[in-house]
């Protein structure tokens, strides 16, 4: 085997190369999108035998592809990149986030571990699927410090999102793991990709991302993928392939070209969210800012005034849902992304009626200062250049 392919990678080079080693041996450049929805095979006998050798464990079929409910050659290039990039065994695409989510619930309940335990915030579909209770699951909401507490004999999974959507607070991932014993933590990834953080390292089994957001990167496509160990792997593939929940391949495809510049993405629009975190903390027109401490393109602000009134206003900025894109988007959780929590339970994890999530694209910083600061009303916002990063950062979140 060739050495290049099996030393170890930078992540850059691995956003680039995973997922695609083999192309050039098959005189490729651009990996292909196979759209077949079912595969000829004359071997009836051996065909059972793999169809059986899959109803057993989930692992995917050796030899040719069967049928698209099993599997996909150009979603499964997806998969192994997002993988290798998470740096776990095995990583199972779906047609959402929240699809990817149901499955990991279906998996845990068909084990009559119905029970789970998690932290808010978390996305507010997320949080609405959980409190519910759509899939006959129970949850019990408690912060880092009281997950061990909050374990019973039926606790299927720990959930948490880290940084958290909207408000950005974060966990220490590693003392959560700690805490969650041999219960499964699943941590929702969205908001840092692989490139700011990978939460296997710090032992969580279960990476969840809405690859339609960063993954992706251009919004575009909608898909969500769970990064685990092949044994859970298993267990999701047959839960796909049993409920549909299935990537269509050219959103595989489309997720794959996503990833090769997904560290450029990130890097640049987090350097200038950096500096739109420190000039909103500067301006008076603004209250609280929130940004994490692992930096990424996101940022959380409390305004003065009517959140409603800089949604309008802005002309540059994108006033809409989800986040991730090579444009800024602009929206007011309490309307939309979070509108299914109750009030209370919203209130209480910290997402305020004046908090507004910014997701930074990847346009010049000034310009999009110069629609912010017309957005924001009022007088002109006056930027002191000495903010340390610090004030910017450290902005508790609850």
């Amino acid at each position: 085997m060739d050495s290049a392919r099996t030393a170890p990678r930078a992540l850059a080079t691995e956003a680039v190369h995973a997922g695609r080693d083999d192309l050039a041996r098959q005189g490729l450049h651009a990996p292909p999108i196979d759209l077949s929805t079912t595969y000829p095979s004359y071997d009836s006998r051996g065909e059972a035998a793999r169809v059986d050798a899959f109803a057993a464990t989930g692992a995917e079929p050796d030899g040719p592809p069967v049928y698209g409910r099993l599997g996909n050659p150009t979603v499964a290039r997806f998969e192994t990149a997002l993988a290798r990039l998470e740096g776990t065994a095995a990583a199972v695409a779906f047609a959402s986030g929240m699809a990817a989510l149901t499955a990991v619930l279906l998996v845990r309940a068909s084990l009559g571990l119905r029970h789970v335990v998690a932290v808010r915030p978390l996305y507010g579909c997320s949080d609405h699927l959980l409190t519910a209770g759509l899939l006959g699951s129970e949850v019990t909401w408690t912060d880092p410090a009281g997950i061990a507490d909050a374990l019973r004999p039926d606790t299927g999974l720990v959930m948490v999102e880290s940084p958290a959507n909207p408000t950005l607070v974060e966990a220490d991932l590693r003392a959560v793991a700690h805490a969650c014993g041999s219960v499964p933590l699943l941590v929702d990834n969205t908001f840092a990709t692989p490139v700011l953080q990978r939460p296997a390292e710090h032992g969580a089994r279960l990476v969840l991302h809405s690859a339609t957001k960063y993954l992706g990167g251009h919004g575009d496509v909608m898909a969500g993928v769970v990064a685990c160990d092949e044994e859970f792997a298993g267990r999701l593939r047959q839960v796909r392939f049993a409920t549909g929940g299935v990537l269509h391949p050219l959103a595989g495809y489309l997720l794959l070209r996503g990833l090769a510049t997904l560290p450029v993405r990130v890097r640049a629009a987090s350097a200038t969210a950096a500096e739109l975190a420190r000039r909103l903390a500067a301006d008076p027109r603004v209250g609280r800012v929130r940004y994490p401490r692992l930096g990424g393109a996101m940022i959380a602000f409390e305004v003065a005034g009517d959140p409603h009134e800089v949604i309008g206003g802005v002309r540059l900025i994108t006033p809409a849902v989800s986040l991730g894109s090579v444009d800024t988007l602009l929206q007011h959780p309490a309307s939309i992304s979070h509108r299914v929590v109750a009030a209370e339970d919203r209130r209480g994890a910290g997402v305020s009626d004046r908090l507004l999530r910014l997701s930074v694209g990847l346009e010049d910083v000034d310009d999009l200062w110069r629609d912010l600061d017309r957005a924001l009303g009022g007088r002109p916002g006056s930027v002191r250049r000495t903010v340390r990063r610090a004030e910017t950062r450290d902005c508790p979140s609850r």
